[in-house]
């Protein structure tokens, strides 16, 4: 078993990836970051005439971009019902709305610049759990469709079994709206395309600090410094203290992944006859698919550190994967890794400024779809394409004695894993 990505083990970063070693003196865009985010930005800026450089300390895509379930599925982390009560119905169709317009961005995105990425429209299943949890279910499926007329499916007990092979759950709800792809093609076609519209890309340039002087930034990297007359931070989950008062507006959660060997044809169809997203009805959730060369995925977020152990991690996902499908019961795993979520105390992704710097960050397990989709509402808002975005104009939550190292975490987890217990 490997214990890095599957995904950049399947698809390396391409060695002919156009990548710049010249800091130029000056851009009009500095991008610190090279995930979904940044690079999305990058190409809605480079498409309006901006000259844009994308500073990234590893190498393009490594962090979460690259890491990822591959999942695109609508909603938010944080609930619309609460959504709904905190921010008002206006607010809270634009929040549905974009999570559902964010897929389709995605897709456009894949066809517009001709990425080979496996994407896959296939739909997803959301599993109940617990015998409790699926009135929870249907009545937030019929909620959807009175409110905002997108249908989802009822999927009874009697009946899972045509959505997944498994007897574990007790029914759920489906939604084709929803698709998969092979992270690291989509990051690393995405970036050789913003680098086709003009964008540089610059690797082993980590930004160790930004400094306002005048109407413009001095950002300075490991390779030099460069002007920017605007920046970006898109670092999410890996958010350092670069800018002392934009780390705690984010906190970084690990999420950890396990992979099976390939699966037969038959296994393949027997396990997800549809080929479906899942995810389940917990707190601490599992959420799986088949990879487009037909292993199973498993992931989930049993502990919220960054740092646990990638074979005790794999033991635990291991143990929750065949307790699911006892059908993979010996089957050998060929990789295990993790990566970084951001997460936010609302639970809630938020664009914004820090200093006169701008930041998209908070998707929360959603990066895929949310991620592509604020990444490209910055570059509209800068560019002057767009006016407003709903994602802006939220108050952006933090709390007291959170500076740098997430401490709660550790209490957060137990209380979810007692929740998780009660109900």
């Amino acid at each position: 078993m490997i214990t890095s990505p599957f995904w950049t083990d399947q698809f390396p970063r391409p060695a002919d990836l156009p990548v710049s070693t010249e800091l130029p003196s000056h851009v009009d865009v500095a991008i610190v970051g090279s995930g979904y985010t940044g690079l999305c930005a990058a190409r809605v800026l480079a498409k309006s005439g901006a000259s844009v450089a994308v500073l990234e300390r590893e190498t393009i895509g490594w962090g979460a971009s690259s890491r990822n379930g591959g999942m695109a599925t609508p909603g938010l982390k944080q609930g619309l019902s609460k959504i709904y009560k905190k921010y008002g119905p206006e607010k809270g169709r634009e929040f549905w709305q974009a999570s559902v317009d964010a897929i389709d961005l995605l897709e456009d995105i894949v066809r517009e610049h001709a990425i080979d990425c496996d994407w896959s429209r296939s739909g997803h299943v959301a599993l109940a759990a617990k015998e409790s949890h699926l009135s929870d279910l249907e009545s937030y499926a019929d909620w959807i469709k009175s409110e905002f007329g997108h249908p989802m499916t009822k999927i009874p007990r009697g009946e899972i079994r045509e959505e997944i092979g498994s007897d574990r759950f007790f029914g759920g709800i489906s939604d084709e709206i929803s698709g998969g792809i092979q992270p690291a093609k989509y990051v690393f076609g995405l970036s050789r395309a913003v680098s086709e519209l003009g964008v540089k890309l610059f690797e082993g340039s980590g930004v160790e600090s930004v400094h306002r002087e005048g109407s413009r930034f001095r950002v300075i990297t490991g390779q030099g410094e460069v002007a920017a007359d605007e920046v970006i931070i898109a670092t999410n989950g890996y958010t350092d203290r670069t800018l002392p008062r934009l780390k705690p507006k984010v906190i970084p959660v690990g999420s950890y992944i396990i992979v099976t060997e390939p699966l037969s044809l038959e296994l393949q169809d027997e396990l997800s006859p549809k080929r479906r997203m899942y995810y389940d009805s917990k707190r601490f959730i599992n959420y799986f698919r088949l990879t487009p060369d037909g292993r199973m995925l498993w992931g989930g977020r049993n502990d919220l550190s960054v740092d646990l152990d990638l074979e005790e991690s794999s033991a635990i996902l291991q143990a929750q994967l065949t307790a699911v499908f006892p059908q993979l019961e010996g089957v050998p795993l060929t990789h295990s890794w993790s990566g970084r979520l951001g997460v936010t105390f609302d639970l809630m992704p938020h664009i914004g400024k820090v200093d006169g710097v701008w930041y998209a960050n908070g998707y929360s397990g959603h990066g895929l779809s949310i991620a592509t989709y604020l990444g490209t509402e910055l570059g509209l808002l800068i560019s002057g394409q767009k006016e407003r975005s709903p994602f802006a104009e939220i108050p952006h939550q933090t709390i007291l004695f959170y500076r740098n190292r997430p401490w709660f975490l550790p209490f957060a987890s137990r209380y979810y894993r007692l929740l998780d217990w009660i109900n």
